[in-house]
């Protein structure tokens, strides 16, 4: 059979097509596609294989997870372009589908938070790759005038009270509001008054557009579900002239720091780094190993740096 004819073939069932509607999106495991659609495991894995035979899905492997993300085969661009346009008004069950995605997504976060919730109040006693002195004096070297600081994923806010001794002001951002009730204790004890924490996502800050000057992500960002949205909310909070920091783990293949650290991804190479800042309109980027841990697994520490020169409306 032509390719052509089979392409249409795979995307004449609904099943598959409310599967691609939702892969487009989002990768997703079977567990989460057979809660989402309620479907059952054995046909979603039918389901998945025959998309995979077509060419329409492809595999990564995340942990223990197999996740599953949508591709386009060579010449079937335009076909699925359309199938995918027109199954939102045609598939019934399409508005349900959405609805439960976002529901899974959110399922993914709450458990993220919850294993921080859990360690409010521990950091510093409790072993995290990356975190060294060394990092963070690299940082505080480029932090030298009184800006307006805001520290992405700021965990129990020990860093932000640090820059807080420079800073104009600190916004600490976390997901997880034991930590951040941790942090606003602590500087309350400490006297600190230009510290200010506030309970967010990295993908959605609850700062305003400009609002920052730096926006710094020290070893956070692996942390994201999507990390390119993160580093593009960074850009949307940072005035003309301010500067993204980021202080994260190389790419590495440490596949327990998954289950030990919740980490959601395992690092990144310094060319997927540059090509996160380049896609958020981000210049001038620096970037650069600046830690290697001695002991096994031997975690590095990239930093990257990089200045968002104007608002999106001159580019």
């Amino acid at each position: 059979m032509p390719e052509f004819l089979r392409s249409f073939r795979v995307l004449g069932d609904e099943g598959r097509v409310r599967i691609l509607r939702l892969l487009e999106r989002e990768e997703l495991s079977v567990a989460e596609l057979q809660e989402i659609l309620g479907m059952g495991q054995s046909r979603i894995s039918m389901q998945l294989s025959q998309l995979k035979q077509g060419g329409f899905v492809e595999v990564r492997r995340a942990g223990q997870k197999s996740l599953y993300r949508l591709v386009v085969p060579p010449g079937t661009d335009g076909i699925l372009a359309e199938v995918l346009r027109r199954s939102a008004a045609e598939i019934r069950e399409a508005a349900n589908d959405d609805a439960a995605l976002h529901l899974a997504l959110g399922r993914r976060k709450d458990k993220l938070r919850g294993y921080f919730d859990d360690l409010a109040g521990r950091f510093g006693r409790n072993y995290v790759p990356g975190r060294s002195w060394k990092a963070l004096a690299e940082v505080l070297l480029r932090l030298l005038q009184p800006l307006v600081i805001a520290d992405l994923g700021a965990g129990e806010g020990t860093l932000s009270l640090m820059l807080a001794q420079r800073a104009e002001r600190v916004i600490a951002v976390d997901s997880s509001e034991k930590m951040v009730e941790y942090g606003r204790e602590t500087a309350k004890r400490h006297g600190v008054e230009n510290v200010e924490y506030r309970h967010g996502d990295l993908e959605e800050l609850p700062l305003a557009d400009e609002e920052a000057d730096i926006a710094l992500l020290h070893q956070s960002l692996h942390h994201a579900l999507h990390p390119q949205k993160a580093v593009e909310e960074a850009w949307r909070i940072l005035r003309p002239g301010g500067r993204i920091v980021i202080l994260d783990l190389l790419q590495h293949s440490f596949e327990q720091a998954r289950e030990l650290y919740a980490d959601v991804w395992l690092g990144f190479s310094q060319v997927h780094l540059s090509q996160m800042l380049a896609n958020a309109h981000f210049s001038s980027a620096d970037i650069a190993v600046v830690r290697r841990e001695e002991e096994a697994p031997h975690f590095e520490t990239v930093m990257a740096v990089a200045t968002k020169r104007h608002s999106r409306s001159k580019d």
